[in-house]
């Protein structure tokens, strides 16, 4: 197998603009190149496929479900897939997106917890003396002891974290992610397990970074904004950058 294959990476020769171009790779994957790199990355021998079938799906950490179908065994195994395009080396994705109070019902916050979050997006207005940002606190100007609660808090929780917003639970949750890049010269994939990259996501401590977020890992955590003012500005977000994993 080629060393390409070999990392799940790949430069493509024919650029793909989005999932519905990936649903379609995979339809064909009998003429497809890319599929059928795709589908022996998921460790399935081409000789040995049936049929394959990519439907997409919205509302869900999975935006693609590949069935494929094995010759002779009479069964249908499908294959989860998150799709992130990104369009250059430091394109940051959003992962996750809630109001606290549904993080609250996911992770069974503590109020304390809750509070700091609240200040953290704005839902709670700032409770200090001039802060940075009259509409929301940035986690350094919290009092040590909230910002050790913080801290403590998530790196106490963070498997749990991590997996949700990444991976996503039940029959939908994504077992893959794949990242697909258009740069000047031409377009490049790669694809890697789940498992993989919550590790590579999720590991690493829990930091207040030098402009007051809050980071998991390589994940940044941080109030959304934006919105023209709108009250969604005050949801929480989740951040990656997936062009990462071309380089590791």
């Amino acid at each position: 197998m080629h060393k390409d294959q070999l990392l799940g990476s790949q430069t493509a020769k024919n650029g793909f603009l989005n999932e519905k171009d990936i649903v379609s790779k995979f339809n064909h994957w009998n003429e497809d190149e890319d599929a059928q790199k795709w589908l022996t990355i998921m460790e399935y021998s081409l000789d040995e496929i049936e049929y394959v079938k990519a439907i997409q799906l919205s509302g869900y950490k999975t935006d693609i479900q590949v069935q494929v179908t094995i010759k002779l065994k009479n069964i249908i195994d499908a294959q989860n897939l998150q799709v992130k395009l990104v369009s250059n080396p430091k394109g940051f994705n959003q992962i996750d997106k809630r109001w606290i109070n549904k993080y609250i019902e996911m992770w069974n916050i503590p109020h304390s917890i809750v509070s700091i979050l609240k200040r953290y997006t704005g839902e709670i207005k700032p409770n200090i003396p001039r802060p940075k940002d009259i509409r929301r606190m940035f986690a350094n100007e919290f009092t040590q002891l909230e910002q050790l609660e913080i801290i403590d808090w998530l790196e106490a929780n963070k498997s749990m974290i991590v997996s949700d917003i990444l991976k996503g639970r039940g029959q939908l949750s994504a077992e893959w992610i794949l990242v697909t890049q258009k740069t000047k010269e031409n377009s490049r994939w790669i694809l890697k397990p789940m498992n993989f990259c919550l590790n590579h996501f999720g590991n690493g401590k829990v930091k207040i970074t030098s402009r007051g977020n809050l980071k998991i890992g390589r994940i940044t955590m941080q109030r959304k904004g934006g919105d023209n003012g709108r009250k969604t500005a005050n949801m929480l977000q989740f951040k990656i950058n997936p062009a990462e994993l071309f380089e590791v």
